[in-house]
């Protein structure tokens, strides 16, 4: 079902109770997910204006630009939203060392969930 929105072109993000939207990351050279992070409408509005990727930390509860502090920004390459404006969807070039997990890997999904005897179990891929 549609609501008739799916087809604007009016820039209007839903944010959630909290102020905030999530963003998964691409990598632009090969499509790869490598994040997920949450802006706020000021960090959306910096991402745009600067081309570097910005998020707000739920954690700290501070706006941050991603690789203030470890070199490892992100540099748009587009921005998308999906059809109800509640997701953003970014494409990103990795300076630095090319990563975007805290952990120093590529990609912060690194870990596969696989079927076991007794349930499930997360191995490093």
């Amino acid at each position: 079902m549609t609501t008739g929105d799916e087809e604007s072109t009016v820039f209007a993000p839903r944010y959630d109770e909290h102020g905030l939207i999530p963003a998964v990351v691409t990598d632009a050279k090969d499509g790869s997910v490598v994040m997920l992070a949450y802006m706020n409408a000021q960090a959306l509005a910096l991402t745009l204006e600067t081309g570097e990727a910005h998020y707000w930390s739920r954690s700290r509860q501070e706006l941050w630009r991603k690789g203030s502090t470890s070199g490892d920004t992100q540099k748009i390459v587009d921005i998308r939203m999906d059809c109800d404006q509640d997701t953003v969807l970014l494409s990103v070039t990795m300076a630095g060392r090319g990563i975007a997990c805290h952990t120093g890997r590529h990609s912060c999904f690194y870990r596969r969930v696989s079927r076991r005897s007794q349930g499930y179990k997360l191995e490093i891929i």
